[in-house]
């Protein structure tokens, strides 16, 4: 009797920690084809496909840790979403709080009173990682930094970023000021995909501000020693060591590689154009559609008109491996005619994608146009037409 529970006990293990293997890896939306030592110095770091969100290299990806300058992501995803909107102007002028100017660390020197457009400010954000300038466009769209900060930790749970907290939008060393590499990768993506304006300043590697009488220096050296880099944040303290979130671009594939905790700023660099390095020459970008790609015209019966295009709703791509093309199968699911009345933008279909034969992806197919349904006179109208 005991040799038979024994059994079932060693079995009923065995099934607990397959279950829970299975479950652990249907969680995890990393890239494990292969393992990976890199032997890094820095304590954490990780390498994101932007278009997919795929992780295809982690190392204490959820660790908390100190982010330094690298906490000005989340403040320019707000900044720009104040730009997208309409909140604010690029050529807004913006005026220097005695608070903004109090700030150390890295900055432009603004004096208190002084004016700026939010244009300059941006660069100064984006290339020099002012501290000043990110206070005063702080508190230009939410009144007081406190405010902002809010702002910061409310973006972080809506993005869902667990290992997160803000105490203040630059990053200078202060209690319960934390985040994580992964974190950093998922609010880098928000920032370049949903705001992709940003670019134009973060890949500046030298401009002025005041008319030239104030250089600006990108703290990024990748932007001009690696091809396709065009962003987006380094960061240092004492505490944080040498931070960097890089993203590059290279034949329609843009990745993200961020580093956390480098002993000095070339191992930092060094290391980031590693992770990139690996992902470029591992994996490829397979485009699906375009948005706005016509995929194929309609019949549309009892309409005002008698056709629509049936168009990608939105940019598709996947992330394969290189030599994976093959494998890539699409099927077009689209009904023979469609009846009116219809919604531009209204889902008519979709394109499904395969690899080796199991569902990836899908993407919706939208009516490119409205189209009102017939009346009797319309159809009158249409008969009288067709005899003249």
């Amino acid at each position: 009797m005991k040799r038979i529970k024994c059994i079932l006990t060693i079995a009923l293990v065995m099934i607990m920690s397959f279950n829970a293997s299975q479950f652990a890896f249907a969680q995890n939306d990393t890239v494990n084809e292969e393992t990976i030592d890199f032997k890094f110095t820095s304590k954490a770091a990780i390498l994101m496909d932007a278009g997919s969100g795929k992780v295809l290299y982690e190392n204490n990806a959820h660790k908390r840790l100190p982010p330094a300058s690298i906490t000005k992501i989340m403040s320019m995803i707000l900044f720009m979403e104040a730009i997208d909107s309409g909140k604010i102007k690029t050529t807004d002028m913006v005026t220097a709080s005695e608070h903004a100017s109090d700030m150390g660390g890295s900055q432009i020197y603004l004096a208190p009173g002084e004016e700026m457009t939010v244009d300059d400010l941006m660069k100064a954000v984006a290339i020099a990682s002012g501290n000043d300038a990110t206070v005063a466009l702080a508190e230009y769209i939410a009144g007081t930094e406190e405010m902002f900060v809010k702002m910061m930790n409310k973006k972080a749970k809506e993005l869902g970023l667990k290992n997160t907290h803000f105490t203040n939008c630059t990053g200078l060393p202060e209690k319960d000021h934390y985040t994580s590499v992964f974190d950093v990768a998922v609010m880098s993506r928000e920032l370049i995909t949903k705001h992709p304006g940003v670019l134009r300043w973060t890949k500046i590697y030298l401009d002025s501000l005041r008319g030239g009488k104030f250089g600006l220096a990108n703290t990024n050296k990748l932007v001009r020693f690696y091809k396709g880099a065009d962003g987006l944040k380094t960061g240092s303290t004492d505490e944080a060591g040498f931070c960097l979130s890089a993203t590059a671009l290279r034949n329609g594939m843009r990745l993200i590689a961020v580093v956390f905790g480098a002993p000095d700023s070339k191992h930092r660099f060094n290391e980031a154009s590693k992770l990139l390095d690996y992902g470029f020459a591992n994996y490829k970008s397979y485009k699906v559609a375009d948005k706005g790609q016509v995929i194929e015209e309609i019949k549309v019966e009892k309409g005002l008109i008698d056709k629509v295009n049936a168009i990608a709703s939105n940019n598709s791509n996947i992330l394969i491996r290189k030599g994976e093309d093959e494998s890539i199968k699409k099927k077009i699911i689209l009904p023979q005619k469609i009846i009116a009345p219809i919604r531009r933008g209204e889902k008519i279909g979709e394109i499904v994608v395969y690899k080796n034969g199991i569902e990836i992806s899908r993407l919706p197919l939208v009516s490119d146009r409205s189209v009102k349904k017939a009346g009797v006179i319309d159809y009158y109208m249409r008969i009288l037409g067709d005899w003249i």
